[in-house]
Formats: C-alpha cells, structure tokens, sequence
C-alpha cells in the first residue's frame, strides 16, 4: 500500500461496516429525510394541478434522482463528489420559486427548464463559489432560511383547508379537518418527547402514519387508486413535456442555485467537521459540482434541484456513524424506491389535513433553523439587524399580499412573487451595500468589516497559546515568532 492509500484509509469517513449494519444504517438516513424529500414534489405537483397518480411520478423521480445523487456525493469521480456521508436529495430552497413559475403560466417545462439552465450556471461557477463564500455570511443565509421556512407555512394551511368536497378556503378549513391536522401535531410532538432517539428522528414520518391510520377511522383517507398503474416503473424522460427556458424563471431559479450552494457548502463544513476529517477548496469544489450536476440532470427524469440535507448530517452527529459507505447504501435504497411509483402512489393519497399537521413542525423546523444562524450573527455597531429587518419584511410581502405585484411586468412577477427570491435579493444586495462596499477606511462606524477567512493550512502552523500583537505573531511566553517570507 503506497503512502497514499494509507492516508486515504486514515480518513474517518472511509470505515467499511459490515454489510448488515451498512444497509440497516443506511435505511435509517432515508427514513429520517423521507419526510423532507416528498414534500417538494408534493407541493409543486398540487401547485401545477397534477392528478396524485402524476404525483407519483413525481415522488419516484424525486426518490430516484436523489439516490443516484447520494451515491455520486459519497462515492465520488474525479472532479465530483466530497467523498462525505452526505444525503442529497429535491432541496426545500426552490418550492416557492417553482411553485411561482408554475403559476405564471409556464408550468412544469418551464420550472425544468429553468432549473437546467441555473444548475448548468451554477455546475460552472461552483470552482470558484469558495473564494465570493464571504458575501454569503449568515446574515444572509440566515434570513434566507428562515423566510424559506415562513413561505411554506401557508402551503401547510392549504393542506389543512384541504381540496376536497365542502372545501373553501373563504370559509375556512372544516372542523374534521382541523381536528386531523391537530391529532397529526400533538402526535409529532409527543414523539419528539420520546427518549428513544429512533422514535424521536423519525416523528414527522410515525405521525403521518399514525394520522392517516385515525384519518381512516374518521372516514377522511381514500386507498382505492393506489393499485391502479404501474408497481414497477423506469423514470419517464421528459414524461411533463419538454423543457423551456424563461429567462426570468432562469434567474429567479439561479437566485435559488446560490442558495443551494451556500446550504450545501455549509453542510460539508459541517459534516467534516462532525467526522473528524479536513476538507480544502478542492474538496468542496467537488462536492459542489457533484450537486450542481445532479440539479442539471434531475429535470430529465422529471425532478427538480438537489442538495445537502441537513437533517441527516444531525444524524451522523447522533448516531456517530461517520462511514460514507453507509449513505451510499441509503443512496441505493432510495434508488429502489424511486423504481416502485405504487409506493408514491400510497404517499400522494395521504390525507392534506394530515400533511398540514406535519408540515407546521416540518416548515418551521426550517425557519427555526434560519433563526438558529442568525442567531450568530453580530448586530452590534452595524447594520446587520437593518439588513435582517428589511429583508425578512420585502420576503414576507408576497406571501402576506400574493397579489402585491400584480401590477408589474412578468419578468418582476416571476423573481419577486416567491418570497424567498425577494428576501435573497434584498439581503445580498444590503449586505453587500453595507457591509462589503467601499475600503475598510471609507466606512462608518454603523458598517462592519467583512466576512474573513484563513486557509487551514496557516492554522497548522500556530500554537495553543501563539497570539498576534501589534501586527506580530508571539507565543504564549511573550516572545515573537519568526515569519518566513516567500522568495522572490
């Protein structure tokens, strides 16, 4: 074994499991994002008006896509994949937007298309997405996230309200209905209650279980299309129609993309550090290319952008689990469940009442993650909070007034009608009109400096105790520490 096989294997996340422990450890990460992976497809395909068979479809080439992303993330080609335990799978980020490209007219070509193209954009910038990282501070990732959890609260309402006989939204949601969604609720939290820690990972998915087995009882839950189509199915290719390539959709998306590979970039931050293992520019470079091409790719089989999940890289925290070969076989496990639509099937009949009880925890568990990251966020002698304050309030005007832009031209409609499009382009922009602008000299005093990094590699050479005063480097015991400078 050369010198360098023996680093590789020193790496954490190349520990090899045995086979059983592999796959069991494996399914565990599917159950635990499962919830999340079917929600996008589930609310685009309500938004376009598909019939649950379509949605089906939708939920096996979501289910699908993201495995053979999962497995490209962690087993990795040259130029692609961080080689991490990282679950890929449709990210949260892109529901609003699509949903209002949808509704403009373009439908689903024009959500794929528009995905393509951003995903294509962003496969090309991905290299050098490190070194621009530094206008993505958690100001503004921050009150991304939490808008994109806050914009999906009202689709969790709409499923409480419910598209069915004696359904209207003027009136209200119906009482069985807000009684359904209630049951669903307490169920999710009484779970999250349980000190088992497997019940407790998994309580958005026990409870919508658990409330479509009361939402029988109730008389409120129809089975009886799930045996009608195929049990087996391959991925259809363009089975919506093919792609078109709204230049406004494609921006709006590509605002999306970016946000992608700021929650991704985060994720193999994170991760690494959980497992123990160093990642440089390359290595996230890779992982981000791996994402960026899955994105591109999933529109052809019908799905929409991939990324990072969050949820999952918790889990390897808790379960200690850092082998990446495990989420490989997680990745094949959701390969095989994208081939069976009978089982999106069964997921697109489940009661919205019951999906709404679920989706109020789900959606703003996100937006408490969004509050979580802004919650680091220094607001002292700076503009930071104006920055929060301006961007949540542009965000949340769509989403408390859909109508509010109705009078502008399309391309307006299209990149601002999604709350999240709104929120990003406000945050980058004031973040870096008054945090990044101009030299440190030029200004005020309200203005923080902006985001810095070092690379890892000058970190190697300090000590514990090593700190710089005066603008030179001196060791614990007061004495200076010599700096080597280059030659030229």
């Amino acid at each position: 074994m050369s010198m360098k096989e023996k680093r590789a294997a020193a790496r954490p996340e190349d520990e090899r499991l045995p086979i059983g422990a592999t796959i069991g450890y494996g399914i565990q990460h599917v159950l635990t994002m499962y919830g999340g992976i079917i929600a996008p497809p589930l609310i685009v395909g309500q938004i376009a008006g598909l019939k649950p068979d379509e949605i089906g479809v939708l939920i096996a080439a979501c289910l699908f896509m993201g495995g053979l992303a999962t497995i490209l993330q962690t087993v990795g080609v040259p130029f692609f994949g961080s080689q991490l335990p990282l679950v890929q799978g449709v990210s949260f980020a892109g529901v609003a937007t699509m949903g209002a490209i949808v509704t403009s007219g373009g439908g689903l070509p024009a959500v794929f298309g528009s995905v393509i193209a951003a995903s294509v954009i962003g496969l090309l910038i991905a290299p050098v997405f490190a070194t621009v990282i530094r206008f993505f501070p958690p100001v503004v990732t921050g009150t991304v996230i939490t808008t994109i959890g806050l914009s999906l609260l009202p689709v969790a309402a709409g499923w409480i309200v419910g598209t069915g006989e004696g359904s209207n939204a003027a009136k209200g949601a119906l009482p069985e209905n807000l009684m359904l969604a209630g049951i669903t609720l307490v169920i999710v939290l009484v779970l999250s209650k349980v000190p088992v820690g497997a019940i407790s990972r998994l309580a958005i998915l026990l409870s919508i279980v658990l409330g479509t087995i009361v939402a029988i009882f109730l008389g409120k839950a129809d089975f009886s299309k799930v045996a009608q189509g195929d049990i087996f199915a391959l991925p259809q290719i363009f089975g919506f129609g093919l792609p078109t390539f709204p230049i406004a959709g494609i921006i709006s998306m590509f605002i999306v993309i970016l946000v992608t590979l700021t929650e991704t970039t985060a994720d193999i931050l994170a991760v690494s550090e959980i497992v123990g293992t160093k990642v440089d520019s390359k290595r996230i470079a890779a992982g981000l290319r791996a994402d960026m091409l899955s994105s591109a790719v999933s529109p052809i089989f019908g799905t929409f952008t991939q990324s990072a999940f969050a949820q999952n890289v918790g889990l390897v925290a808790i379960t200690g689990v850092k082998s990446r070969f495990v989420v490989t076989a997680g990745g094949g496990v959701l390969v095989i469940l994208g081939l069976l639509p009978v089982l999106g099937r069964v997921v697109g009949a489940i009661p919205s009442p019951v999906l709404g009880g679920a989706g109020l925890v789900l959606f703003g568990s996100v937006a408490a993650s969004g509050i979580r990251t802004l919650a680091q966020v220094q607001y002292r002698d700076n503009m930071n909070l104006v920055i929060v304050a301006t961007s949540l309030a542009v965000g949340m005007l769509p989403i408390a007034v859909p109508t509010i832009y109705g009078q502008m031209p399309a391309w307006f409609v299209t990149i601002f009608h999604s709350g999240i499009s709104s929120a990003a382009v406000t945050a980058i922009l004031l973040n870096l009109l008054f945090n990044h602008l101009g030299s440190a000299k030029n200004k005020n005093a309200f203005v923080s400096a902006p985001t810095r990094s070092i690379p890892v590699a000058y970190l190697d050479a300090f000590e514990d105790g090593d700190s710089i005063v005066d603008g030179k480097i001196v060791d614990r015991d007061g004495n200076e520490v010599a700096v080597e400078r280059p030659a030229h």
